[in-house]
C-alpha cells in the first residue's frame, strides 16, 4: 500500500485519472486491511486502513472513504473500543452524506444499531435498526459501487440479528423475550440467504444464534448451533471467529453445570487450543 501511494505521488497524470487511481488504491487497501484484521494482525490492519483512507481522500472518493471508516469501526468494536467505533460510523455518515449509496447508508445504520446496543442505548439501537431496514428497500443493485456487493439481505439480517441479541442481553422480562425472538428470526434468515461458499459468514451466523439461545436460556439450541459453528471453524482460518468462540465459551459459564453446556465449552476449548488460540478459565 505504501509503495502504491508513493508511486502515485511521484507520477504525472490528469486530475481525473489521478482520482481513479487513488480510489482504486483505497479500495485495494480496504481489502488488505480487512484480511489483516481477520487474521488478528491489528496493528497492520490499522496502518492499512489509515493509508487507504488517505488514498480515498486524495481521490475525493467519499463512498470508498465511508466504507473504510466502517471497516475501522468494526475493528474498534472487535477490540472493545465501542465509543470510538460509533464515532467512526458517525463520521462516515456525515462525511459521505451526499455521495454514499443507499446500501452504504443501510450498512452504516445497521452497524450504528449494533454499537448502540453494546453501549446500552437500546432505544437508539432500535431506531437505527428501523432506518437500516428502510434504507435497504431503496437499493438498486445496478447503481451500487462494486465494494458494496457484500452487503446483501443476509448481511443486513445478520448485523441486525446481533444488535437485537445484544439488546436482549441488556433487557429484562418481555423486552428480553421480544428482542431474543427478533434476533433468532433475523439470524435464521441470514443463514438461509447465505451463498454456500460464504463459510466464514455462516460460522458467524451459527455463533450468533448460539449466543442468542443462551440469552434465552435455551441451552439445547446453543449446543446445536455451536456444533455447527465448530464444524465450519475447522474449514477456515479466522482469528475473528476464534475470538467469538472464546466469548461464547465465557458467556456459557453460567450454565456450566448443565451437561450440554459443559460439552459445548469443552469442544470450544479443544478447537481453540488446536488452532493456537487461548481460552481463559476452567
Amino acid at each position: 500500500m505504501v509503495d502504491a501511494t508513493a508511486i502515485l505521488d511521484s507520477c504525472s497524470y490528469t486530475e481525473a485519472t489521478g482520482r481513479e487511481l487513488f480510489s482504486a488504491v483505497a479500495d485495494l487497501g480496504s481489502v488488505a486491511g480487512w484480511m489483516s484484521f481477520d487474521a488478528g494482525m491489528h496493528q497492520s490492519a490499522q496502518k492499512l486502513f489509515i493509508t487507504a483512507l488517505h488514498a480515498a481522500s486524495e481521490g475525493a472518493d467519499k463512498a470508498v472513504g465511508a466504507h473504510i471508516l466502517q471497516c475501522m469501526a468494526r475493528q474498534m468494536s472487535h477490540l472493545a473500543h465501542y465509543s470510538d467505533a460509533l464515532d467512526l460510523v458517525a463520521l462516515a455518515q456525515y462525511g459521505g452524506r451526499r455521495q454514499i449509496s443507499p446500501a452504504t447508508k443501510s450498512m452504516l445504520a445497521a452497524l450504528e444499531s449494533r454499537l448502540n446496543a453494546i453501549l446500552g442505548h437500546l432505544d437508539e439501537s432500535e431506531r437505527a435498526a428501523g432506518r437500516a431496514e428502510e434504507l435497504f428497500t431503496l437499493i438498486d443493485p445496478a447503481e451500487e459501487p462494486p465494494h458494496m456487493a457484500f452487503f446483501d439481505a443476509a448481511e443486513l439480517s445478520a448485523t441486525l440479528g446481533v444488535a437485537h441479541q445484544i439488546a436482549a442481553r441488556k433487557s429484562e422480562g418481555s423486552h428480553r423475550t421480544r428482542r431474543a425472538d427478533k434476533s433468532l428470526d433475523l439470524l435464521g434468515r441470514a443463514l438461509n440467504l447465505r451463498p454456500e461458499h460464504r463459510t466464514r459468514s455462516k460460522a458467524f451466523d451459527h455463533l450468533a444464534l448460539a449466543r442468542t439461545h443462551l440469552v434465552a436460556s435455551e441451552v439445547g439450541g446453543a449446543h446445536q448451533e455451536t456444533g455447527l459453528a465448530l464444524t465450519l471453524f475447522g474449514m477456515i482460518n479466522s482469528k475473528r471467529v476464534a475470538d467469538r468462540l472464546i466469548e461464547l465459551h465465557d458467556e456459557a459459564a453460567q450454565y456450566s453445570q448443565v451437561a450440554e453446556v459443559a460439552d459445548l465449552r469443552s469442544r470450544i476449548k479443544v478447537s481453540i487450543t488446536s488452532s493456537d488460540g487461548e481460552v481463559a478459565g476452567p
